[in-house]
């Protein structure tokens, strides 16, 4: 060991010791805030099924990939970060010796020629980062960014970081070229030669070019561990676990699509007939009243931004960016944990649980971090605006683009739920839909006498339950197929689309009730389960002696199609739950349904949230509407996973949007710009919304805002009427 590799070893031992201890005190701080939220059992249930998701996500880059060239680079920036970590470990002999290399596998042809393509491929992947985040950046010309909001330098330091990393592996070996101790040949690692080719004859050259590496990775290593929020670095530790402990690996897309998690307090789902809010948590309302599961996902952001990207509130000049929500969330539980660590915290009647020598030590910023509310204005010092929290239409686009899973809905739900039922504190516009729920059963407030109105002047009689001895399907008809003017037309064209074919069904009448999808999304869980359980009993008593593959219902709307499907087996509900359109696709395909005139003009589609993004139904429609038109539907710029939301969703249908350009307005000018003549939905919330954006573009005479099954039974019966598609809405 020359002078030279004593100075390299000594200054190589030094800078990992340091690193090394900081890291270790980073990770236990992190561990110790993420084990500050509640308990979440649930998630550590069938761990095949979470290590193989895990894997596929990872090592398939399944999410990411999605997004093209971007993922297709952030794969190869990956596996040259795994497998090269074994480049920097060998950088430790070099250190030691110029000529030092991995015990075993360092002199394995194999091996050489693995590094050489994962480094050259790691190259051109990070430049590809590097150039799309500088293309990107939030202060370029021409709008918002996905990285607005974003810790730009935390982004930069990484990228350069692992670009210099990549650089000084190549470095080494070319000194080790250039001094003939290179054990690869040149068919294998043809740019370490090439390197090596330009690089002088320095014997001491691969010593000094590995502590510089080791330097790099360690300097990575110490900012990180001094910057536990620091998500653009520690999400390449913290993906795994989060993946990992998703709410449901079986989902094809995000675990956070579909059913809202239930309220729970201690880890249990709560039961209203026992809760008492002064000894049961009701929602969020602290941050440290997050699941460990919560914590975990604001401690994983990456700050990437593909949410904001595709958030419609965000899209259109609302404050809520959910990727920034996170990141609030993160900060503020990282800033008020040494105060909930010192043993600090409000109890669920408010008081301070630690006493005044606990606290005594904490610093004057702690104190004033565990007195922020969580939801409140500036001048509140709120840690979340309201009007953050009300913009969100819980599409879901957020949890569909994370690429770690994190689940933005189920926290914006869990902080509205303490808002509504402990604060009362919500839209004012919104307390008459839930108080129509709790009167009249739905949220028009319309008499409930009038449900089966839809069916007078049908030239077939609509079978209700109990009035015939069996049925195939019980037709869900749904709030807003029963009283909204424009849905009640779509009830009407699948009732008769249904007749058409033979379909055996029956529907509740004025048995049925809301499904309680806008009470449950505002965050009145109370009101929620109210309707649930009283639906979940008829629906029981309806299909009594039948197992779970012949309990099936058919609905129209999606939302409804959601709960009844994925939310009311939490409440003992098991049925198999189908839309309509895929009932009807089913039907055009085995024949019992014919199209014979080819609607023409054009079609476009606009995929429901609740129906593509939520429930994966997206062939279905366009297969109705396909055979429908005789041809290929002309599809939006953002549809199917990537859909626009309509602006309806989250309860927001029942909401003023006061600030920034309408959502409807958005996705109508989208449509119209296809130029096709009929949008076809498949959701009356959408039918409505999109109806009401082409009705203020002045385009009522152009452009008509259709559902699928009215487009087909256009088709199937040319002699039908179009009908009036100005037609008002029952008000609320």
């Amino acid at each position: 060991m020359g002078s030279v590799q004593i100075v390299t070893t000594i200054l190589a031992a030094g800078i990992t010791a340091v690193a090394v201890w900081l890291a270790v005190r980073a990770v236990m701080k992190m561990t110790a805030v993420i084990r500050l939220g509640q308990p979440a059992p649930e998630r550590f249930a069938d761990k095949g099924a979470r290590t193989r998701k895990m894997l596929v996500e990872t090592a398939g880059h399944t999410r990411m990939l999605k997004w093209g060239v971007v993922g297709a680079a952030h794969w190869f920036v990956m596996v040259g970060f795994i497998v090269l970590s074994l480049l920097v470990l060998e950088a430790y002999f070099e250190v030691v010796t110029p000529t030092g290399g991995l015990p075993i596998i360092g002199h394995w042809t194999v091996f050489g020629l693995a590094t050489e393509i994962i480094t050259v491929l790691g190259l051109v992947g990070i430049l590809v980062l590097m150039a799309i985040r500088l293309q990107n950046r939030p202060n370029r010309p021409g709008g918002r960014s996905r990285f607005t909001g974003s810790t730009m330098w935390q982004g930069y330091f990484v990228e350069w970081i692992v670009l210099l990393v990549l650089i000084f592996g190549l470095v080494i070996r070319g000194f080790k070229v250039a001094t003939d101790h290179f054990e690869y040949p040149v068919w294998a690692t043809p740019v370490s030669h090439a390197v090596g080719a330009i690089l002088p004859d320095w014997s001491d050259g691969a010593s000094v070019a590995a502590l510089i590496k080791i330097v790099i990775s360690m300097t990575w290593l110490i900012v990180i561990s001094l910057n536990v929020t620091m998500g653009v670095a520690w999400h390449r530790f913290l993906a795994f676990p989060n993946i990992f402990f998703k709410r449901d690996p079986e989902k094809p897309a995000g675990s956070g699509l579909g059913p809202l998690r239930p309220m729970t307090s201690e880890g249990k789902p709560l039961d209203f007939e026992e809760a008492d809010p002064e000894k049961d948590q009701f929602g969020v309302a602290q941050v440290e009243q997050f699941t460990w599961k919560g914590l975990l996902d604001f401690s994983t952001c990456t700050e990437c931004g593909r949410c904001q990207s595709q958030c419609p509130a965000w899209n259109t000049g609302k404050p809520l960016s959910p990727k920034l929500l996170v990141l609030s969330l993160r900060d503020h539980a990282y800033a008020k944990a040494p105060y909930l660590l010192a043993g600090g915290g409000k109890d669920l009647t408010g008081e301070e649980k630690a006493t005044q020598a606990q606290l005594a030590h904490l610093d004057v910023l702690s104190l004033a971090e565990g007195d922020k509310p969580l939801i409140g204005t500036a001048e509140e010092g709120g840690v979340i605006d309201p009007d953050v929290l009300w913009s969100c239409t819980t599409c879901g686009a957020c949890v569909e683009q994370c690429p770690v899973d994190i689940e933005h809905v189920d926290h914006i739900v869990d902080m509205r739920r303490y808002q509504v039922l402990i604060e009362s504190s919500f839209p004012s516009e919104a307390g008459v839909m839930l108080r129509n729920l709790e009167n009249k059963g739905n949220p028009w407030g319309a008499p409930q006498n009038t449900r089966e109105d839809w069916t007078k002047g049908l030239d077939f009689e609509v079978p209700r339950v109990g009035e015939v001895d069996d049925f195939e399907y019980l037709f869900w008809v749904g709030c807003a197929g029963a009283f909204e003017d424009r849905a009640k037309k779509t009830t009407r064209a699948v009732a008769t689309l249904l007749n058409e074919a033979g379909v055996s069904f029956a529907i509740l009448g004025e048995g049925e009730t809301c499904s309680g999808d806008p009470a449950r999304r505002i965050g009145n869980e109370f009101v929620f389960q109210m309707l649930a359980q009283q639906n979940v009993e008829t629906l029981n008593e309806a299909f009594e002696g039948r197992e779970k593959a012949k309990r099936k219902i058919v609905a129209t709307c999606p939302h409804c199609f959601n709960t009844l499907g994925n939310e009311y087996g939490q409440l003992g509900g098991e049925f198999e739950v189908v839309h309509h359109t895929q009932l009807l696709a089913h039907l055009v395909s085995t024949g019992k349904l014919t199209p014979v005139q080819p609607v023409d003009g054009g079609v476009t589609y606009h995929d429901p949230c609740y129906l593509g993004r939520h429930n994966r139904v997206f062939a279905a429609p366009r297969e109705v509407l396909g055979d429908a038109i005789q041809g290929e539907i002309t599809e939006m710029p953002r549809n199917s996973e990537r859909s626009f939301c309509c602006g309806a969703g989250g309860a927001r249908m029942w909401m003023e949007e006061k600030i920034g350009k309408r959502i409807n307005v958005d996705r109508v000018e989208e449509a119209m710009a296809t130029g096709a003549k009929t949008v076809a939905v498949g959701c009356p919330f959408c039918s409505t919304m999109l109806n009401d954006g082409v009705n203020g573009k002045g385009a009522g005479e152009q452009v008509e805002v259709v559902d699928v099954a009215s487009v087909l039974l256009r088709s199937v019966k040319p002699e039908q009427p179009r009908g009036d598609k100005e037609s008002t809405p029952v008000a609320g």
